[in-house]
């Protein structure tokens, strides 16, 4: 299952995320997303755990839970939609 984190402190790492979704069984995965240009994090990542009921009990008691004085937003990630990339034109 692929977990969207979100309101995450931006001085979380991917160790303290994974050690909160670890309390709830294996876990594959965990990637804070970061901004190209500043290398600072976006406040947001993903945790990919290979259960679905280990990651549905994550997320029902990891939303809204306090990290670093942030409640955190944490749900089923959704599948990304097209950016709504054309293809060229041309002349």
């Amino acid at each position: 299952m692929n977990i969207y984190v979100g309101n995450l402190p931006y001085n979380a790492t991917e160790d303290e995320l994974r050690q909160a979704f670890e309390a709830f069984g294996q876990v594959s995965s965990v990637k804070i997303i970061m901004d190209r240009d500043t290398g600072r994090s976006k406040g947001f990542g993903f945790v990919e755990m290979p259960t679905a009921s280990e990651g549905s009990q994550a997320i029902g008691s990891l939303n809204g839970s306090p990290m670093n004085g942030r409640p955190l937003r944490v749900n089923e990630a959704q599948p990304r939609p097209d950016a709504g990339r054309r293809p060229m034109r041309r002349p």
